[in-house]
């Protein structure tokens, strides 16, 4: 992957100084959104192990490691599209072709919840 690529959750800069350094675990994100951001990043570039570490730890036990990587891998991630957004919820929509090259569309509106510093996915309401 070319590291001076511009992110894939839509910002003006490059991958690796944006989500790359959330999903690395060099850089704590500082707010719900930038984690949804970098939740997004990870499913384009297929890093289960943080999608899964940055899910609340009362949610774990609905994903698996596995499922996680299945969905990133079946779907090509197009971009993504912030509706709006509050200290602890994000609405977005995620533009992805599906494993049969069809556009698809995930609307979702997440709950995120902060402990000990840390930002975690705890939910998401889908339309």
């Amino acid at each position: 992957m070319n590291n001076s690529a511009l992110c894939f959750c839509g910002s003006a800069i490059s991958f690796q100084a944006c989500c790359q350094k959330h999903i690395d675990g060099r850089e704590k994100t500082s707010t719900a959104l930038a984690l949804m951001k970098s939740r997004y990043s990870a499913y384009a570039t297929n890093q289960a192990d943080y999608l899964w570490e940055t899910t609340h730890s009362s949610q774990r036990k609905f994903y698996s490691k596995t499922d996680i990587s299945q969905w990133a891998t079946a779907n090509e991630w197009q971009k993504l599209e912030i509706i709006s957004a509050t200290e602890n919820t994000v609405e977005f929509k995620a533009y992805y072709l599906d494993e049969n090259k069809l556009n698809q569309i995930h609307h979702e509106f997440s709950t995120f919840k902060k402990e000990n510093g840390t930002w975690f996915y705890v939910d998401g309401k889908f339309y």
